[in-house]
């Protein structure tokens, strides 16, 4: 493919590129690109968050460009500020290595692994001095940190910055050095971060790397950022019927978001699904990505399960079978009992906003008694069922 013709495929679907021009410089030179996209390993798994700028690699890869995936196990343990209204609680290195072999193995699922060089920053920053540090800070100034949007918003509200926050984007930066990259990927958040990889690389006389920015996904609460610690995400190693209910929770506005930013489908494309009727349009998108991530034909199969208990109010053949001791128990130890809830307070203010219920009867009251008998269904939250036994 002629550099024009793949600069326009992958600058499409993104929301900035600093700058097209010089990636279609890059692109002239008919060589293999190094493409580096960083991931800090916060929590075990991967979300649809993570697949957007994944997603983009592989385009990458597909024109035969190498990616360079950055495993932030430093980087990991400071948390970075972009973004963030707060501190970032800080992880240990155990923590952070733990994590990292789940995200390499997932990141799998998207990136062609032949076309994929994985390095973990500590190779780096676990052999600087401190006065290697030191050196590495002076390049920066204090001005250019605080005049970032996230640590400006932090000052106007009397919020504190920490001053181990202010290295992380002089870490990220140096990551573009030790790879020279020649284009990074990131999401809108990254911009300053990733311009500051551009100004270290060219004073170390390297060509400085290109921006590529892609929209931020948010999550299904339809107003924050898709993240673990905001519980608003779908996993991409949650099991079919997980990623296909979580979806279908989705509002109509927030559906059409996803179908761009996700599926990459146009905007002529979106505006005849807007001419059919949402719930349909939904189920594809849930089946879709399904599909994508469970594996094919696990969406058409959670989308007849999903209809079966929603759309015929049934019951789902499939239900565990949950055993319980003695002739009555408590709605809070019932629901304690079926270990889905991470604590009996969770449990309580599951039950009293009615998120609980016993062959269709809703229970509000976690201290009220129940006779148990066998068959009956227990139902948490939509999409939890369980079938009690005595």
């Amino acid at each position: 493919m002629k550099a024009k013709e793949q600069l326009e495929l992958l600058v499409a679907n993104t929301s900035e590129v600093k700058t097209r021009e010089l990636l279609l410089k890059k692109l002239e030179k008919g060589k293999s690109l190094w493409i580096k996209f960083g991931v800090d390993p916060t929590s075990p798994d991967l979300h649809l968050g993570h697949t957007v700028p994944l997603a983009k690699l592989r385009q990458f890869q597909d024109l035969g460009h190498r990616t360079v995936l950055i495993i932030g196990d430093y980087t990991a343990m400071i948390g970075d500020p972009s973004g963030r209204n707060a501190t970032r609680p800080q992880l240990s290195r155990d923590e952070v290595m733990k994590n990292a072999g789940t995200y390499q193995e997932q990141a799998f699922k998207i990136l062609d692994r032949s076309k994929t060089e994985i390095v973990f920053n500590g190779e780096w920053f676990g052999k600087m001095a401190f006065s290697d540090v030191a050196k590495l800070c002076s390049r920066v100034s204090l001005s250019q940190m605080l005049a970032r949007k996230d640590f400006r918003e932090r000052l106007d509200h009397k919020g504190e910055i920490r001053l181990h926050e202010v290295l992380y984007p002089v870490m990220q930066a140096w990551d573009s050095v030790m790879v020279k990259s020649d284009v990074e990927i990131g999401g809108t958040d990254q911009l300053f971060n990733i311009m500051l990889g551009r100004d270290l690389q060219e004073q170390e006389s390297q060509e400085g790397q290109v921006g590529l920015f892609l929209p931020i996904l948010e999550g299904v609460d339809g107003v924050n950022k898709m993240s673990k610690s905001l519980n608003n995400h779908v996993g991409i190693t949650e099991p079919a019927a997980e990623i296909f209910g979580k979806t279908m929770s989705i509002s109509d506005e927030l559906m059409w978001r996803w179908y761009a930013v996700l599926l990459n489908k146009s905007a002529t494309e979106i505006k005849s699904l807007k001419g059919g009727h949402p719930m349909e349009a939904k189920k594809a998108l849930a089946e879709s990505l399904t599909d994508r991530f469970a594996g094919a034909r696990e969406g058409s199969k959670a989308r007849e399960a999903f209809e079966k208990v929603f759309s015929k109010r049934q019951n789902p053949d499939d239900a565990p079978t949950l055993r319980v001791a003695g002739e009555s128990i408590s709605i809070l130890e019932l629901v304690v009992l079926t270990k889905t809830v991470p604590s009996k307070s969770e449990a309580r203010r599951l039950i009293t906003q009615g998120g609980v219920s016993i062959g269709g009867k809703k229970y509000t009251d976690p201290s009220a008694k129940v006779a148990v008998e066998s068959g009956q269904v227990l139902q948490i939250g939509k999409r939890t069922f369980f079938k009690l036994q005595r």
